[in-house]
């Protein structure tokens, strides 16, 4: 990271600031060029393992780079505020983001995908306990990100 005086390395922040998004960029090499793809996302620590969950269709260009490539870079960021100034030149935006990448795999084990699905569900609703019918749940397809790096940076 170029400006470390604003990169954050205490992991209870990055988790907090990963907390505080509400979109996370996937971004997948199709051979030409980077298919962005912005996602409603879950996170998860578990065993030393850092884990972000998506759902989305079973089929498109998505499900077809994942399965191609099987990797990922991602992105998130929150905290947005413009510093205003005098002089055009002196304005700032202020911000906290994280960018990273790993591998990403399909979940297809029951068990594991319902876990995905309430991770969703618990990271926007702000609840738990969330069940799933069998039946809803396998309409949809449920993919992880298992980080492989990350860094966090904060401007304010």
């Amino acid at each position: 990271m170029r400006r470390k005086d604003r990169e954050i390395l205490d992991t209870k922040q990055i988790k907090e600031v990963i907390l505080a998004c509400d979109c996370c960029r996937l971004g997948f090499s199709d051979g030409r060029g980077v298919y962005i793809v912005p996602l409603n996302f879950g996170y998860a620590e578990k065993e030393d393992k850092k884990v972000f969950y998506f759902h989305g269709a079973k089929e498109g260009r998505k499900i077809e780079l994942i399965k191609k490539n099987g990797y990922a870079g991602f992105e998130l960021d929150t905290a947005h505020k413009i510093k205003g100034e005098e002089c055009p030149c002196e304005f700032s935006f202020f911000f906290q983001s994280i960018i990273g990448e790993g591998p990403v795999y399909m979940v297809e084990e029951p068990e594991e995908k319902e876990t995905a699905l309430r991770s969703i569900m618990e990271h926007y609703s702000n609840t738990g306990g969330w069940e799933f019918k069998k039946e809803l749940a396998n309409v949809v397809s449920v993919f992880k990100l298992e980080v492989e790096t990350m860094a966090c940076k904060e401007h304010r």
